[in-house]
């Protein structure tokens, strides 16, 4: 157990396997208290046993089921867990799918509209419920889960890859609308991971997810991924004092050097590094296309 969030409380959805689990976890071993949600019933028991079984004198495990696309179960729990704990100082907007897998013009409709729904607005209807409780206390962390589809195309996982760039820009966009108010936002790519979206990739096959997609999944798969660990270390200093004042950034787990950033704070306030922008010829060599 470590104390760098001692006396906080947080929300985690999506939190009853998986990241949003293990991010959970590494919260309770922290100090924090939390509160976590998930659509199946069962595994969220489960999830809440083991958070109980983590927690010491003082620190309190809430957990109850709520659906983040839907309006009235977001702001049902967030009310749930500030009347457990009587403040909420962290969200981790976790929940997430890939939503459907195949061709754009092959896919059932309303599960892509449901993907977005669920990853995009079930994030932005978290942060719309807890923004008037973070700035009356002028104080509050935002970590938002990203992925591969915010940089990158993803052919055939379209909903996901959209509703992933359309979150980090949310964020980068929400960083700038809260400055000033003690909030802080900020999203997480976690690498390549080995949980239920992949299994539903290798599932689906190579006709629907295409080959090369299916090949590096069937990698991933056999060499084990990124891990969970990572991303949940960088959830907690994410969380943490340690990293007030960081905001409106996309950090990559695994390939930054986040545990250096607070000795770059000042570099990171002044620049648009670790955002997501638009390439032009010369970030790429070429003398045409203007400055």
């Amino acid at each position: 157990m470590s104390d760098e969030l001692k006396d906080r409380a947080a929300i985690v959805t999506g939190a009853s396997q998986g990241l949003g689990l293990a991010i959970a976890r590494a919260y309770v071993e922290a100090g924090a208290s939390v509160a976590i949600c998930a659509r199946d019933a069962n595994a969220l028991a489960v999830a809440e046993k083991e958070l109980r079984a983590l927690a010491t004198s003082g620190q309190r495990v809430f957990a109850s089921t709520a659906d983040v696309a839907n309006e009235a179960d977001v702001t049902s729990f967030v009310a749930a867990a500030l009347r457990e704990f009587g403040h909420i100082d962290i969200l981790v907007n976790n929940a997430g799918v890939y939503g459907p897998l195949g061709a754009l013009d092959a896919i059932d409709w309303a599960e892509w509209v449901r993907a977005i729904e669920i990853n995009l607005f079930g994030s932005i209807l978290f942060c719309r419920a807890l923004l008037p409780h973070f700035r009356e206390n002028r104080y509050g962390k935002i970590v938002q889960l990203s992925g591969g589809g915010a940089t990158n195309p993803l052919p055939r996982i379209s909903a996901y890859a959209a509703s992933k760039a359309a979150i980090v820009r949310f964020a980068e966009t929400l960083a700038e609308e809260v400055r000033g108010d003690g909030i802080d936002v900020n999203a997480i790519a976690p690498g390549a991971l080995n949980t239920r979206l992949l299994d539903e990739v290798l599932a689906a096959g190579p006709e629907r997810v295409g080959a090369n997609f299916y090949e590096r999944s069937l990698k991933q798969k056999e060499t084990g991924g990124a891990g969970l660990d990572r991303g949940a270390e960088l959830a907690v200093f994410l969380a943490s004092a340690a990293s007030d004042g960081i905001t409106g950034k996309l950090i990559s787990a695994v390939w930054d050097p986040w545990i250096e950033f607070p000795d770059h704070a000042d570099d990171l306030k002044k620049t648009d590094i670790y955002t997501l922008r638009r390439i032009v010829p010369k970030d790429r060599g070429f003398t045409w296309g203007g400055e």
